[in-house]
């Protein structure tokens, strides 16, 4: 009988975040909040419908574990080598940096070293769900405070691991010494733990797979995925450490096999049911009431939070070079916290964080959640407003920048902006017989190195300034190739040549096919709709494979 009682809460969980989890995307917000939403009305705290919350929170760490595995499976240290100190150097002083300011913030409101420090960290966290999903719906991933934003995000998530043992060891009152052994030995573990999984998935797996049996019925490779995505957990709960870090080591080994795709798919639809039965547990532990009787505190919590990460991650990008609007960009968009906070939090409730505290953390950061799309979506407008405010106070001119200006003679400069993959191909092309002519114009200064090791001249700059595209030459240029993957900066430098150099040809790209007409009426000669082109290759591909399938 207890198994259909706990079988009818979850369903009833389940339902709720699903009704929620619609009306959150219907108003423009992540389905993770109407998970967390879900948790808190139908749980103890509200309407009390779901009281086995011990059966629920096992499966809940089951979820989390689940979520570990697939961002393991996700996670490409290519990705982190290319985007270099952005990542390792960006990423490390960002969560230090916030720890240290956030730990001192709570010492001074009262909180112990250990509440403090745990608190900090998870406050540190911000979210990579919303934060991508949001970039990827406007089409700003692959502008420079995008990749910014991703990288350091990318290397919060490969914290998580070391930062789960530091709170474990915390929960269970380790002293140093004793942290020390309990590191190292959590190591050695991971170590036998990844010759094991190495066997499994360089020996074993890859012959079942290819058994002839395997190859026809889809059923057993997606049996062995959720063996894989659960034995890792279970294993490593077994052994005495996290579950959670046992499938992130598991995932990682897998991200380097030839069916890592594969099995991501298949553990999708298991890992989507548990990660909301996740974070449905995680709003069982809030308390909207004790929300609405404090919210003058929350409010303060919330404000805190969004001023302090936004202006700790436009330091650090400053630090590390970046310009003035495209650091205000990245920390807007890193201005809330993220999911796997809550990982952290269910290691250390009742023993580092009271009952109260961690419904202040809840508090924080469902509506820190809730906000971070619209900061999101704010962050183009604030960095061009924080751009022109810097060099309004500096009185500098574009070329204080180090910019370089291109000769007023010779042949009519090609001006390229952007030199991402796309702005790449088309100097590539070029550079045979217009290799003089081509001026790059990029806002990132490894854009700009990049530029130099093909030895082309670059201007680092905003181009939808007039100054940055004066001395790039665009009163004497004839065409104009704009490779920007975001619409409405397009729009702009299309605005920009039409007003400084009419008799120019402008050729741009249009990420998606919606933006195409947008493109088309600001004023663009050509535009190259990568979602028609991506068709018409297809196509071809179609017709040749049908004609030598015919032949």
């Amino acid at each position: 009988m207890e198994a259909w009682q706990i079988l009818s809460e979850t369903l009833l969980l389940l339902t709720a975040a699903m009704v929620l989890g619609t009306i959150a995307e219907r108003f423009r917000q992540s389905a993770i909040i109407g998970y967390l939403l879900a948790g808190a009305i139908v749980g103890p705290n509200v309407l009390g419908w779901v009281g086995n919350q011990r059966s629920v929170e096992m499966t809940a760490e089951l979820g989390a574990a689940m979520l570990l595995f697939t961002i393991g499976l996700e996670f490409s240290w290519r990705d982190l080598r290319r985007m270099g100190q952005t990542v390792f150097v960006g990423g490390t002083l960002q969560i230090t940096l916030t720890t240290l300011a956030c730990y001192c913030l709570l010492k001074i409101s009262g909180a112990s070293h250990s509440t403090a420090l745990v608190m900090g960290i998870m406050l540190s966290l911000s979210s990579t769900a919303i934060v991508l999903r949001v970039l990827t719906d406007s089409a700003t991933l692959e502008t420079p405070y995008g990749r910014s934003s991703m990288g350091i995000l990318l290397f919060q998530d490969a914290a998580i691991l070391p930062l789960t043992i530091l709170v474990g060891a915390l929960a269970q009152g380790t002293s140093p010494a004793g942290m020390a052994i309990h590191l190292l030995r959590t190591i050695v573990v991971m170590l036998i733990m990844l010759a094991g999984f190495y066997l499994v998935i360089n020996r074993l797996a890859p012959r079942l797979l290819n058994l002839r049996l395997w190859a026809t019925n889809r059923e057993f490779p997606i049996i062995l995925a959720t063996v894989l995505a659960i034995g890792s957990a279970y294993v490593s709960h077994r052994i005495g450490i996290s579950p959670a870090i046992g499938a992130f080591v598991a995932g990682l080994m897998l991200a380097e096999s030839p069916f890592a795709v594969q099995i991501r798919a298949d553990v999708a639809p298991l890992k989507t049911i548990l990660v909301t039965i996740f974070f449905g547990s995680i709003g069982m532990l809030s308390d909207p009431m004790w929300a609405v009787h404090h919210w003058p505190i929350v409010a303060v919590g919330v404000v805190c939070v969004v001023i302090l990460k936004s202006t700790i991650v436009w330091v650090v990008l400053r630090m590390l070079g970046t310009t003035m609007g495209i650091g205000l960009a990245s920390g807007l968009c890193l201005a809330n916290v993220g999911e796997f906070s809550f990982v952290l939090a269910g290691l250390a409730m009742g023993r580092l964080i009271s009952q109260d505290e961690l419904a202040m953390v809840v508090s924080v950061t469902v509506i820190s959640l809730m906000l971070s799309p619209y900061l999101v979506k704010l962050a183009p407008s604030a960095a061009g407003a924080m751009e022109r405010l810097h060099a309004k106070l500096t009185r500098r001119s574009v070329s204080a920048w180090g910019l370089e200006t291109i000769p007023a003679h010779g042949k009519p400069p090609i001006i390229v902006v952007g030199f991402g993959p796309a702005g790449q191909w088309v100097a590539q092309t070029l550079m045979a017989q217009h290799g003089e002519e081509i001026v790059i114009v990029d806002q990132n200064p490894r854009g700009a190195s990049t530029a130099e090791r093909y030895g082309l001249k670059c201007l680092v700059g905003d181009a939808t300034k007039p100054e940055v595209m004066r001395q790039a030459g665009i009163l004497r240029a004839n065409i104009v190739v704009i490779t920007l993957p975001d619409p409405n900066a397009s729009q702009q430098v299309i605005n920009l040549c039409r007003s400084l150099s009419p008799h120019a040809r402008v050729l741009v790209r249009a990420r998606y096919h919606a933006f195409r007409w947008e493109l088309q009426m600001a004023g663009a000669d050509v535009v190259v709709d990568e979602e028609e082109e991506v068709g018409h290759a297809l196509a071809a591909h179609v017709r040749q494979a049908l004609a030598s399938g015919n032949a």
